[in-house]
């Protein structure tokens, strides 16, 4: 059933809406990996650690909305249903437990490093297809490398 007509062609509108809703489970995801690396990091850099995961979850869950409601926008029910999260998610994620603060850091940088290289992939699939999108994308891609320079920068110097 379709409830909102979109004001894109139907292959534009599948290409976006195949980025939006990839998108979504990234985001989703990272918000949960940020506050699982959260409740159970340790280490003697907690403090600092602990805050700024809450400031990747925030962000996340922001970006989540925006990126689903931009979906709905275009006649595309989002899908952020645990089921579907948990079947599409495939970054990397901390182990469980207690993670030291450089396992911690080390994971975060992977992480955000492939949702990352992910969205740049959505950025330029989108290109052609939803201009107003691909603008959405670029924004999101913008904090998450902000954020994991952040984070590349606690485990500095490297042991390599």
């Amino acid at each position: 059933m379709t409830v909102m007509k979109s004001t894109l062609p139907d292959d534009a509108r599948q290409v976006t809406g195949d980025a939006l809703q990839s998108t979504l489970v990234d985001l989703v995801g990272l918000s949960l990996i940020g506050k699982q690396a959260h409740w159970n990091l340790v280490g003697p850099r907690f403090r600092s650690i602990h805050l700024q995961l809450d400031e990747v979850v925030t962000a996340a869950r922001d970006f989540s909305d925006t990126v689903a409601e931009r979906a709905a926008a275009l006649g595309l029910p989002p899908d952020g249903r645990p089921e579907t999260i948990a079947s599409a998610f495939t970054l990397p994620s901390p182990k469980n437990g207690w993670v030291r603060d450089t396992d911690v850091v080390e994971v975060m940088v992977e992480c955000l490093t492939a949702a990352i290289g992910r969205l740049r992939e959505r950025i330029e699939a989108t290109e052609k297809a939803d201009p107003v999108s691909q603008d959405l994308l670029i924004g999101i891609t913008a904090e998450l490398e902000k954020q994991r320079w952040m984070f590349d920068a606690e485990n500095w110097p490297k042991d390599d």
